[in-house]
C-alpha cells in the first residue's frame, strides 16, 4: 500500500493527508525522510492538505507539528479524527516575536 499522509518528526500528533480520505480508509503514515509511522484508520472524511490524529488526545493538550507546539486542542480528539479548526485554537499569534 502507498502512503497517504506525510508527518514531519515521529513524535508528531498529526500527519497530513495527500488524498481525500473517507471514514474507515486505512491510511499509511510516513515521515517525509519515509520512515514508516504505520496505519491510521480515519474516523472521518477528511480533505486533501489537512491533518489526521495519530493518537488520541484530550481537551486543553498542546497540539505538536514539525515537532513544535502549533495549537491547543478544543475538544476531545480520536485517533483518526480530522484535525483542524473545529478543534484546535492556534496559538501562532500568542507569542511576541521579541520573546
Amino acid at each position: 500500500m502507498a502512503h497517504g499522509a506525510l508527518m514531519h518528526e515521529s513524535d508528531d500528533d498529526v500527519a497530513v493527508v495527500i488524498q481525500d480520505v473517507t471514514t474507515g480508509d486505512s491510511v499509511k503514515v510516513v515521515t517525509l525522510d519515509g520512515k514508516e509511522f504505520g496505519e491510521v484508520k480515519a474516523a472521518e472524511n477528511i480533505p486533501l492538505g489537512h491533518k489526521i490524529a495519530l493518537r488520541g488526545m484530550d481537551e486543553g493538550k498542546k497540539l505538536i507539528k514539525y515537532n513544535r507546539v502549533i495549537g491547543l486542542t478544543t475538544k476531545k480528539i480520536v485517533l483518526g479524527a480530522h484535525v483542524h479548526t473545529q478543534n484546535v485554537r492556534s496559538i501562532r499569534w500568542e507569542y511576541s516575536v521579541n520573546e
